[in-house]
């Protein structure tokens, strides 16, 4: 620890952690929300919450575990939901231009963890992680910044709170900002507001949130992704 005004202070205990990673559920699926039929845009604004917690859960993660070696089931379970995920995240939106998120959060994973280790072969599947964000880009979602997001979050967490600025300029970068701040309508602009202080938000909710103790997040939590797709497409048909 670095003094009181370090966050979070700490090793992150399991009930924040699953806390946060249940609000970044939620805020997903309210963001999907907008894609079943209905008038709902301005779920939006809290739909931008969900990825910048997914990424902190990432890095609070390899902030727990610090030096240890590299446990590859984390990124196996990833990489096996990312193709199980594509087909029903393609039927559910239709005019889908990049991969589902998980192949994000998969080199963004990389990323973070050869930052973090000194080992030459995490080095070097970050290097290769880093490599494929910038050539293939375009075809992930949230893009090259996106990948860089975990990384990010986990430089802030043995530095001062301001430095959450940086996750959150990050962020910003990896959510369009060029189209919302040309859209300038109040969505965009408070889309672009939850951007930025989504790091801080989440990392005062761990620090804070230490009592709770939600239902735990295993491994069957990554079977939630795939199957919202499907269960809103449901709801998408059931509406007149």
């Amino acid at each position: 620890m670095h003094g009181t005004h370090t966050l979070p202070v700490g090793p992150v205990r399991d009930g924040a952690l699953d806390l946060l990673k249940w609000l970044a559920l939620l805020c997903m699926v309210l963001d999907h929300l907008r894609y079943v039929g209905l008038s709902l845009d301005g779920l939006y604004v809290p739909g931008r919450l969900a990825f910048p917690w997914f990424c902190l859960a990432i890095a609070a993660n390899l902030h727990r575990v610090g030096k240890t070696p590299f446990n590859g089931r984390y990124l196996g379970w990833l990489l096996l939901f990312s193709v199980i995920s594509e087909v029903p995240y393609r039927l559910f939106i239709e005019d889908a231009d990049t991969l589902n998120v998980l192949p994000t959060l998969a080199l963004g994973l990389l990323v973070a963890r050869g930052w973090q280790q000194k080992a030459a072969v995490d080095r070097g599947l970050a290097l290769i992680a880093v490599t494929v964000a910038a050539v293939f880009s375009s075809h992930l979602m949230f893009g090259f910044f996106g990948v860089l997001l975990p990384l990010a979050m986990l430089l802030v967490f043995t530095r001062p709170w301001y430095f959450s600025l940086l996750p959150g300029l990050v962020c910003v970068a990896a959510n369009q900002w060029q189209i919302l701040l040309n859209n300038d309508t109040l969505v965009a602009r408070l889309g672009l507001a939850t951007c930025l202080i989504a790091p801080l938000a989440g990392l005062v909710l761990l620090r804070h949130a230490k009592n709770v103790s939600p239902l735990p997040m295993r491994r069957w939590a990554y079977t939630l992704y795939p199957l919202h797709f499907l269960l809103l497409l449901l709801v998408r048909q059931a509406i007149p």
